[in-house]
């Protein structure tokens, strides 16, 4: 069937024009952004494996209980064992910047988005976009805009990741109790006042929810980005299925398994009991 609207056209000149006129910028974002990602690299593969993993156990058993110490040794020793430590790291360090980074830019929107209807109305549908549009299609700007490597699998893996954070930070805003709000505003406390003494605080479990599905969404893009040569876990997934290597591919996959498992359970006890102190 013949197009009579070709819209991508228009997406494709948009992306064109940005490429060509802000090149010095996103030659800056690249730069920066691969500074940092490979620094907090650098600093996770060069601590020794035992620090790391002691440090997350203590981590997990502070907050989680000591079933979840327990997995997390086991986990981390077994990924250690199979020899992808160094790709394990790699990931965690692109999962972290883009889970930061996601935040930097969510928790305000979905602050705006909660006190705006107006806001609300136009952020709503983006989120839509964002979080049905196929991951793959992030690759094509972001590659065109900071070439291959790990800033442009952190670029797809934010605007995938991103949405549930907005999502979860507006209904948290929303659900804080009217009365609540009255009293404050009975108190004479100013908008600024009430919404990083009351607001943020009771809406804190709700947002840290969002953070954590945040982190699992960034983990399900680890494969996708190591289609561009962002390293780590994702690039052995990849080699695995391109050679037809069914042990790369298990073990690199049960790895990504092991470690979203650990951030997940980290993440969520952080929510249910350390606001809870």
């Amino acid at each position: 069937m013949e197009k009579t609207i070709d819209i991508g056209q228009y997406v494709a000149v948009a992306v064109k024009w940005l490429t060509d006129n802000l090149r010095p910028f996103f030659d800056f974002i690249k730069v920066t952004g691969n500074t940092g990602i490979e620094s907090l690299e650098w600093v996770f593969v060069q601590t020794p494996f035992y620090i790391m993993i002691a440090l997350f156990t203590f981590i997990a058993w502070k907050q989680a209980g000591k079933s979840i110490a327990l997995f997390t040794v086991l986990g981390f020793a077994l990924i250690y064992l199979m020899g992808f430590w160094e790709e394990t790291m790699q990931t965690l360090a692109l999962i972290l910047a883009s889970t930061f980074i996601a935040l930097v830019f969510a928790v305000p929107l979905g602050i705006w988005a909660a006190k705006s209807p107006t806001a609300n109305r136009v952020i709503r549908p983006l989120l839509d976009l964002m979080q049905t549009m196929p991951a793959f299609v992030y690759l094509i700007p972001a590659v065109l805009f900071f070439s291959i490597g790990k800033l442009p699998g952190a670029f797809a893996t934010i605007i995938f990741a991103m949405p549930p954070a907005v999502r979860l930070t507006t209904l948290g805003i929303e659900q804080v109790p009217k009365d609540v709000l009255e009293a404050a505003h009975s108190l004479g406390a100013t908008s600024k006042q009430i919404l990083f003494k009351v607001e943020l605080p009771l809406a804190m479990k709700t947002i840290l929810t969002g953070i954590n599905q945040t982190i699992l969404l960034s983990l399900s893009m680890v494969v996708i980005a190591g289609m561009i040569a962002a390293g780590g876990l994702g690039e052995k997934v990849l080699e695995g299925i391109n050679n037809l290597d069914i042990g790369l591919g298990f073990e690199s996959g049960l790895s990504v398994v092991i470690l979203a498992i650990i951030l997940d359970r980290i993440t969520q006890a952080f929510g249910n009991k350390g606001l809870s102190k």
